[in-house]
């Protein structure tokens, strides 16, 4: 038994973010851009961008993509955005207050090791997330694949004081580097 309250929805605005993958397939259907059979262009139209097309998306696209009328009709403007491409995701990784790269160098820190990512490596992962087609929310799982090993390692190591992230340990699983504090010679 389920207990249902009644919301006045009046004053709340609904805000739908998302990949939403596959309503591009729907909104090309309703432009008309297949003919019959395969998916065929026979308008000979130009490519549209994935951007393109989602600027055109209607109430009824949503719809079809599964949601219901009446939440629908809550949603008065539908805003799309451009996909991220790799430059944005290499200002994502690092230009945030609480960037990627930034909680990485602070995790280190805490082991007393300066952390270092060449441009080579944060321009990898950026390239490894567009392949995947992640977006943003893949950047972190990239990351984290590439350091568990040293940040397992790390604080069971003595004298490292920095380590470094080079596009080889990114695309190639290869080790990092590891720079030691000189020992003290004894006299």
């Amino acid at each position: 038994q389920q207990d249902f309250v009644k919301i006045d929805t009046t004053n709340i605005l609904f805000i739908c973010g998302g990949a939403f993958v596959g309503l591009d397939s729907i909104v090309k259907k309703r432009m008309g851009k297949f003919s019959i059979g395969f998916g065929a262009d026979v308008q000979g139209a130009r490519d549209l961008s994935l951007g393109e097309i989602l600027k055109d998306v209607q109430p009824e696209d949503l719809i079809k993509y599964g949601l219901i009328p009446e939440f629908v009709g809550r949603i008065p403007v539908v805003a799309t955005l451009e996909e991220l491409d790799e430059d944005d995701l290499v200002k994502i990784l690092r230009e945030p207050k609480n960037a990627l790269v930034k909680q990485f160098q602070k995790l280190f820190a805490m082991d007393d090791v300066d952390l270092h990512f060449t441009d080579g490596a944060i321009r990898a992962i950026a390239q490894k997330a567009t392949k995947r087609k992640t977006g943003a929310r893949g950047l972190r799982a990239i990351l984290e694949q590439a350091m568990l090993n040293v940040m397992y390692e790390l604080p069971s190591r003595e004298g490292v004081k920095e380590c470094v992230i080079s596009e080889d340990v990114i695309l190639n699983k290869s080790e990092p580097i590891l720079l030691y504090e000189p020992q003290a010679k004894a006299s």
